[in-house]
Order: structure tokens, then sequence, then C-alpha cells
């Protein structure tokens, strides 16, 4: 472990609350923040469908490529 002597400075019985709390509390915030910065992510959240994207019309084949030219003599 590169950081192991860590718990010889802070107790574990401390340090590892403090660690688990502060990823919550970090967590907490980034969603917090999608809920209220985006307009998908509470739709997502509800359980909403999107609306699926219509494809563009497929167009005319593309024109066959022209027979090569026979070697010359």
């Amino acid at each position: 472990m590169n950081q192991g002597r860590i718990w010889t400075v802070v107790h574990p019985t401390v340090g590892l609350p403090l660690l688990l709390g502060s990823v919550t509390v970090i967590a907490i915030l980034v969603h917090f923040a999608l809920l209220t910065n985006t307009s998908w992510f509470p739709k997502y959240w509800n359980g909403k469908a999107a609306v699926a994207a219509v494809a563009p019309a497929p167009g005319p084949p593309p024109a066959p490529a022209p027979a090569p030219a026979p070697p010359a003599h």
C-alpha cells in the first residue's frame, strides 16, 4: 500500500469515516449539480422515455464505377 503509513498519524476509526463521508458528499453534490443544471437528468430519473431521433430518408444509390479501360499494347 503506497500510503499505508497514514494510519500512524490518523487513526482508522477517524480516517475511514472521513474518507467515506467525503466521497458520499462529493457524489451527492455531483448528482445535485446534474439535477439543477441539465434538463435530461431529471427526466432520466423519473423514467420518462426519450424521444427517438428520426433517421433521414435514404438518398439515391451511388452510380456504379466505370469499367476499367483495357490495357494498351
